[in-house]
């Protein structure tokens, strides 16, 4: 591991061993971010001040004691802090978290000193992270170009070094997206495993799970040790694991039998050659290892109408949202409150009847249950790029006067990520290339519901063999 680089888990091992203290590496967080964020804006509410207090305090003896955390300034709120989820409606209001929720709760449990809240596209909408309310995030590995979204902060600030983990969240493949732009790991957990009490639940948010982007496999293992289980009130539960996710990192994952889907299972746009070849260049690293790979999928991946089926319950959930937002503030949004894309989508959602709902819903839990029979066919995962372009230059779906062109443009950008979504799999993206204009290309792993297990073990193999934490970007702390 490069000498200038310590991951969450090496940070803890300093602090629980008394060669650094929590306040030692709060501090020198913070002067990375106050060097890098001027030219990434990555960080939009430091915390610096309480954070130090914190830190000086009595922290929660967790497994990341003493380790400086960024949390994206979407969900995940703590009392008293900025909660404006890249809205220029809660900006403008001030907001401030009335209380801090479970996933929130079990991030500082674990030990964690959070020393910000990072950028995020309004309420999260789209797979880049450029609202109007702070400004685009830039990525460090060329900062005209997106670091993907909607935890593009959070990738951001990981990438550059401010910090080794930052809260992350996936509703269409807002961990896995900046992971593949930014050169991380980004695993999207089982639907269910992690929760999003008190105010949302799989309910409403069907396709929302919460988690992190690390630089290391085993980070991401501890983290989901730290955040995984239902809190009070959550109805769906993915299973426990038999033992912790940390114990995963370096067992061995036996001989695995894995597909491979590299052309556009959506119809949405032709798939970038530099994707293509990250994932098969992966397919040989695999078969080099032990695997099977054979190129085959889920026959009903192909389905044409997933995107409808995904943009209405996609633009259903934003209603919702908005109906939230208003009861907290006490007063409506109006259209000059949000950003065009926003109230757009909203219209669109507004017109949604309920039984078209339903109709979406069932059949997302008809495609999980079809995806869960081609698995227990002998097929352990599913090998794809996880983005079908490189990093696109900022601005790409900017398209103020048709709003909702630039949503669909999307879809060329991020036609396999909201898959794992829609079935409630596990799904990991890993920086395993990068292209001639250095920059990542990542590959994505899709396990079986409930298999994050396997998804971690056959990660540290990969990571073992190709490892990546020495790649750092031209901004870097």
């Amino acid at each position: 591991m490069a000498d200038i680089f310590l991951d969450a888990t090496a940070q803890a091992e300093l602090v629980r061993t008394g060669e650094a203290s929590a306040l030692e590496l709060v501090d020198d967080a913070i002067a990375r971010v106050e060097k890098l964020n001027p030219e990434l804006n990555a960080v939009i509410h430091p915390r610096f001040d309480r954070a130090r207090d914190e830190a000086r305090g009595t922290l929660p003896d967790g497994p990341f004691r003493g380790v400086p955390l960024m949390v994206k300034d979407l969900l995940a709120g703590i009392e008293g802090d900025p909660q404006h989820e890249g809205m220029k409606f809660l900006r403008d209001a001030g907001y401030r978290a009335d209380h801090t929720d479970a996933l929130a709760q079990r991030y500082l449990d674990a030990g964690f000193v959070c020393i910000g809240r990072t950028n995020t596209p309004e309420l999260g909408i789209v797979p880049t992270t450029e609202p109007e309310a702070y400004g685009p995030t830039r990525n460090p590995w060329d900062t005209n170009r997106t670091t993907g979204g909607s935890s593009g902060g959070s990738a951001a600030a990981v990438a550059s070094g401010m910090v080794a983990v930052a809260h992350a969240n996936d509703g269409g493949g807002s961990i896995r997206i900046p992971a593949s732009c930014c050169g991380l790991v980004g695993l999207k957990p089982s639907r269910g495993r992690t929760s999003l009490m008190p105010d949302f639940s799989v309910i409403d948010e069907l396709l929302i799970v919460e988690l992190c982007v690390t630089k290391t496999v085993r980070d991401t293992a501890g983290v989901l040790d730290a955040l995984q289980g239902a809190a009070l009130g959550d109805t769906v539960r993915a299973p426990a694991p038999d033992r912790s996710y940390r114990d995963e990192v370096g067992a061995s994952p036996g001989k695995l039998r894995i597909g491979l889907l590299t052309h556009n299972p959506l119809d949405t746009g032709d798939i970038h050659p530099d994707c293509v070849a990250a994932a098969r260049e992966t397919a040989q690293l695999l078969e080099s290892l032990g695997h099977t790979v054979e190129e085959t999928f889920p026959p009903a991946l192909l389905d044409p109408a997933l995107v409808g089926h995904f943009t209405t319950l996609w633009a259903a959930t934003l209603v919702y949202n908005l109906r939230y937002w208003e009861r907290k503030v006490g007063r409506e949004i109006t259209p000059a409150d949000v950003e065009p894309l926003t109230w757009s989508l909203g219209e669109l959602g507004r017109s949604i009847t309920a039984p078209d709902y339903v109709d979406a819903q069932h059949a997302v839990l008809e495609l999980g249950r079809q995806v869960e029979g081609w698995h227990a066919s002998g097929y352990d995962l599913l090998l794809t790029p996880t983005l079908g372009e490189p990093p696109v230059e900022l601005g790409t779906f900017s398209t103020p006067d048709e709003p909702l062109l630039g949503f669909m443009r999307a879809a060329t950008f991020v036609p396999y990520t909201p898959l794992a979504n829609m079935t409630g799999q596990p799904a990991i993206s890993l920086p395993l290339h990068w292209n001639a204009d250095n920059l990542p290309i990542g590959v994505q792993l899709t396990g079986a519901y409930g298999r994050e297990d396997v998804l971690l073990r056959v990660a540290a193999q990969l990571e073992q063999a190709r490892p990546w934490v020495d790649r750092l970007p031209p901004v870097h702390a």
